[in-house]
């Protein structure tokens, strides 16, 4: 690509300064537009760079003339300024295929419906315990494209959402790793479960023989699909039953088999608890394995990992009742995968913006595991829909101290108050991380 051409990158937030920054550096004519307000620290970024920026609207004249769009995941196809830019047919790629044409690191790739936060923070975690020179990126940590034009990495350790999948064509995973697909995002995928499991599936493309695919064996979706989309990469898969598998549970023990490797664990020294989190610990240390990392530092690094913020955060008890912060369960299948962990009898907090939710999936665990709901959203009609006819105590709320107090009321001493809520955030809350942040808060305050 030549240097002189124009590059615009549609949002303003960590992705799309990183890119807008990598793409000064290499000499491209950059614009950057916001139809949102840009936080203060990515404006300084910017202007920093000397890089010309636009926020709270979008100048047509000023995108449409870009030879290629760099757009940030959270922008949907159907909002006026991409039906423009599909018009005229100008590339359309993601900051994460931007940045991957200046770096040869290895690539760690974790794509899934759930898990992929935790699962890529402890492959981080590994790796950077074991003295590796690696970078974090993706949905957490500093956006790829900066740490490609302002740092050195010999591996980056990438949590990928399926929007930033999308607009991905060339980039290359050296070890891609697919926890699980369940539905999610539905609304952004024409209500078609198959677009969405066709855009998980594109952390694949561009495999070769030299690279590794790691996937749960047990989920019906993946087992399916991989017959559908064949890799040639190297697989690499795990559960919990299945010795022939390369990661499995024997006698307490967590076992991982590769070619010339074996590795094991006892359960009780993984520092994270919970099936869901032994599963992502087996992805996580598969990756390892693969990397040739010592036995003796993935050990310490499983034992030592800490937890992520708002995923089954226990937040604090209060008059004898637990509170649990799982804000980042968006969508059915994370609250699940919380219900089924719970031990005392839950009040559960759920509710938001809907994504084409089937509720069908918690029912046997709302019934089995909680004493009472709340519904915190604007519109909770849906879940009145599905869950009224459970004989439930069920109440509203419309802000967070609202539903803490009523959550409060319906608890006693013993029990659990769990915010697992199945739903966006964008309803009442800037993001799943202020919602998390809201609700310690006013648990504070009890």
């Amino acid at each position: 690509m030549k240097a002189n051409k124009r590059i615009v990158i549609l949002g303003g937030g960590e992705s799309g300064t990183g890119a807008a920054v990598l793409a000064k550096i290499k000499g491209f004519d950059v614009f950057l537009s916001d139809k949102s307000p840009i936080k203060d620290s990515y404006k300084e970024t910017l202007s920093k760079y000397e890089i010309p920026f636009e926020e709270m609207t979008h100048s047509y004249d000023l995108i449409l003339n870009a030879d290629e769009i760099i757009k940030s995941p959270g922008i949907a196809e159907t909002t006026p300024v991409m039906i423009e830019i599909i018009k005229k047919k100008i590339s359309v790629i993601s900051e994460i295929e931007f940045a991957g044409r200046y770096t040869k690191a290895k690539m760690i790739c974790i794509t899934g419906s759930n898990g992929k936060t935790t699962t890529t923070l402890l492959t981080y975690h590994i790796l950077k315990s074991a003295g590796m020179n690696v970078g974090l990126a993706g949905n957490v940590g500093k956006s790829l494209a900066l740490q490609v034009a302002t740092e050195q990495h010999d591996y980056y350790v990438i949590e990928l959402s399926s929007f930033q999948l999308d607009n991905m064509y060339d980039f290359k995973a050296n070890i891609a790793v697919i926890l699980n697909i369940t539905p999610d995002h539905l609304d952004r995928y024409d209500y078609k479960m198959q677009n969405y499991v066709n855009s998980k599936f594109r952390i694949l493309q561009n495999q070769t023989e030299n690279d590794a695919f790691i996937y749960w064996h047990d989920d019906p979706i993946l087992s399916k699909e991989i017959k559908a989309h064949p890799t040639k990469a190297k697989l690499f898969s795990f559960a919990e039953n299945g010795s022939d598998l390369e990661a499995y549970v024997d006698s307490q023990k967590m076992i991982i088999d590769t070619i010339g490797r074996h590795f094991e664990i006892e359960l009780d020294k993984l520092a994270l608890p919970g099936k869901h989190n032994l599963l992502n610990s087996m992805a996580a240390t598969l990756s390892a394995n693969i990397l040739d990392i010592k036995k003796d530092e993935i050990r310490h690094a499983l034992e030592d990992f800490q937890g992520v913020e708002h995923r089954l955060e226990r937040v604090d008890i209060k008059k004898g009742v637990l509170y649990i912060n799982d804000s980042k369960a968006t969508n059915v299948n994370s609250c699940w995968y919380a219900l089924q962990s719970m031990t005392a009898p839950t009040v559960l907090i759920l509710g938001g913006k809907d994504k084409g939710n089937d509720y069908s999936e918690i029912s046997k665990l709302v019934k089995e595991k909680t004493k009472g709901l709340v519904f915190l959203g604007v519109n909770n009609d849906k879940l009145h829909d599905f869950f009224d006819s459970f004989g439930i105590p069920i109440k509203d709320a419309r802000s967070m101290s609202e539903a803490i107090k009523l959550s409060s009321e319906l608890a006693s001493p013993g029990d659990t108050v769990l915010l697992s809520p199945c739903c966006a955030s964008f309803d009442l809350f800037k993001s799943y991380e202020d919602r998390g942040e809201q609700f310690k808060c006013e648990v504070s305050k009890l």
